[in-house]
C-alpha cells in the first residue's frame, strides 16, 4: 500500500503553512510595552506597541507646537516632556533613545 505523501510541497513549505495558520508572534515594534509614570502623562498609561507611543508622542508636539520653528529636527519640551527626556531640547533622532528607557 503506497504511504501519503504531500504533493508538490517540501518539508519547510508545510512547516511554514503551519507557522502561519497559527498566528504569527508579534516583533518587538509590535509587542505592547508599559509606559511609565511620567510618559503616561502623555501617551496613557495603558500597554501600547512601541510604533503607537512613538505616533502619540509626535501627535502630543505638534498638537502643542513643541517643534523649533526655525529647525523643525529639535522638540522644545514643555513640562510634562521634558519629565521624559530629561532636558529642555532634543532632537527627531535622540527622542526614541529617550523614550526607550521609559517603556517596559
Amino acid at each position: 500500500m503506497p504511504s501519503k505523501t504531500t504533493k508538490g510541497k517540501s518539508a519547510s513549505e508545510e512547516g511554514g503553512a503551519k507557522k502561519a495558520a497559527g498566528g504569527k508572534q508579534p516583533n518587538a515594534l509590535q509587542k505592547p510595552v508599559k509606559p511609565s509614570k511620567e510618559l503616561a502623562e502623555v501617551v496613557g498609561a495603558e500597554p501600547l506597541p512601541r510604533s503607537e507611543v512613538v505616533s502619540k508622542v509626535w501627535d502630543y508636539i505638534k498638537q502643542h507646537q513643541l517643534q523649533n520653528p526655525e529647525n523643525r529636527r529639535e522638540i522644545m519640551a514643555d513640562d510634562k516632556l521634558e519629565a521624559v527626556f530629561s532636558k529642555k531640547k532634543v532632537t527627531m533622532f535622540e527622542m526614541n533613545k529617550h523614550l526607550s528607557r521609559h517603556l517596559s
